[in-house]
């Protein structure tokens, strides 16, 4: 019996590369396909000539890196991913497809539940541009999935990853001298491992379903709490200087991290467990213990 083939966008990321490792380790996989730039003009005949049953969107950037503009980072994630249904339209062989998404289209409020739940997106309005293009790209896979029925579009909602291997905006946060934090906050912080960020992935892939599902570590940990557990001291900064203060790190910050220092997000991961069928390995004190041991 024929095995599965899979399609892996942004495979020359870090976890992408893993990904792709991982596949051609694991039984039931034939043939793993790999590429990086979804902007191309000839994606759609790469996605047919493939004949893949299943497409890893891995694509979407969380943070502009050097030499690359917002306007630059949102044609990647929004006209990308458009583009890329695009071609899945004329693969008829495609049955799932994975898209690593972000929490961050919860976005990080005073107000929040203690843990958001998979349909509680449209709790608070978008406050940011990186939120406003996540929540355009779930839209996009959702009338995808919609339109053909035959292929569960499986939004992985990841929160932010840490882990020895990962150069993050959090792992860069954290290895500072002193960490800025809000003067009068110390919000909650959930955090995913990195091997449970690929393993939630394998999961996907192997038993997709459709919709959203949140992909985060057990607990949270609190901001001060993370800080002095790492070795670090936490630094607080009245919020109107919050960010003069950081604008030397603007780059590396996005305004929803910074948020996210300011206010925290926890999310619920019951269906990560029941349906995916992962239960995370690590909590989230174990994930930045391991960290800072490493």
């Amino acid at each position: 019996m024929p095995g599965r083939r899979v399609l892996i966008t942004g495979v020359g990321s870090y976890l992408g590369s893993l990904l792709a490792a991982r596949l051609e380790d694991e039984p039931g996989f034939d043939t793993v396909f790999g590429l990086d730039d979804i902007l191309d003009p000839a994606l759609p005949a790469t996605v047919a000539a493939a004949e893949v049953d299943t497409v890893v969107h891995n694509s979407i950037i969380r943070q502009p890196g050097p030499g690359m503009s917002e306007r630059a980072m949102h044609d990647t994630n929004v006209v990308g991913s458009l583009q890329l249904l695009a071609a899945c339209e004329q693969a008829p062989t495609i049955r799932s497809i994975v898209i690593r998404g972000s929490a961050g289209v919860y976005g990080a409020e005073p107000h929040a539940p203690q843990f958001f739940d998979e349909e509680m997106t449209t709790l608070f309005p978008a406050r940011t541009r990186f939120q406003r293009d996540v929540a355009q790209i779930e839209e996009y896979f959702e009338n995808h999935s919609r339109r053909h029925p035959e292929v569960s579009c499986t939004m992985l909602r990841y929160q932010p990853a840490i882990g020895p291997s990962l150069d993050t905006q959090i792992t860069r946060y954290l290895s500072q001298p002193a960490c800025p934090t809000y003067l009068g906050f110390d919000p909650r912080i959930q955090l995913v491992h990195e091997q449970d960020a690929l393993d939630s992935l394998v999961a996907a892939i192997r038993r997709p379903v459709r919709g959203a599902v949140n992909v985060a570590a057990r607990g949270t940990i609190g901001l001060i709490r993370m800080i002095r557990l790492v070795g670090r001291l936490p630094l607080p900064v009245p919020a109107p200087l919050f960010a003069p203060a950081t604008g030397a790190a603007r780059r590396m910050y996005s305004d929803d991290f910074r948020r996210l220092l300011r206010y925290g997000r926890g999310v619920d991961v019951a269906r990560l467990e029941r349906e995916l069928g992962h239960r995370p390995r690590y909590s989230t004190v174990d994930a930045v213990e391991e960290w800072a041991a490493r």
